[in-house]
């Protein structure tokens, strides 16, 4: 991403949140590392170049019985709210890359988008 000061400038002001990785996921609610929890409408997981996501591994169907497929085309199959971006081969060979990260960013954002409209 090339950012020309508007995305530090809104990250400076809190506008959007940045938050450390939770601990836990169950159901609608995170908890966060200091024992907090929050209700969430949706969470967009953006992983980097290697996700790591033990934090899922308890969320029930998130993952499969190996161990590797938590989404279909970057939806979770049993968490209609919980979404990822920038995945290797996520929809297409380039999910991981700059090049292909926007595509799947914005059907990610749809898709969520008519899940909250329907909540």
């Amino acid at each position: 991403m090339l950012d020309d000061g508007r995305y530090r400038a809104a990250l400076t002001v809190g506008a959007p949140d940045r938050l450390p990785m939770f601990s836990r996921l169950a159901d609608d609610r995170v908890t966060w590392a200091d024992g907090a929890t929050e209700r969430l409408d949706a969470l967009i997981l953006a992983t980097g170049y290697r996700p790591r996501l033990p934090c899922l591994a308890g969320l029930d169907g998130a993952l499969d019985r190996a161990g590797h497929r938590y989404h279909r085309g970057g939806a979770s199959p049993a968490h209609p709210g919980l979404a990822f971006v920038g995945l290797e081969w996520q929809r297409s060979l380039s999910s991981n890359t700059l090049r292909g990260v926007g595509r799947d960013a914005a059907r990610t954002a749809r898709r969520l988008a008519a899940h909250l409209a329907r909540s």
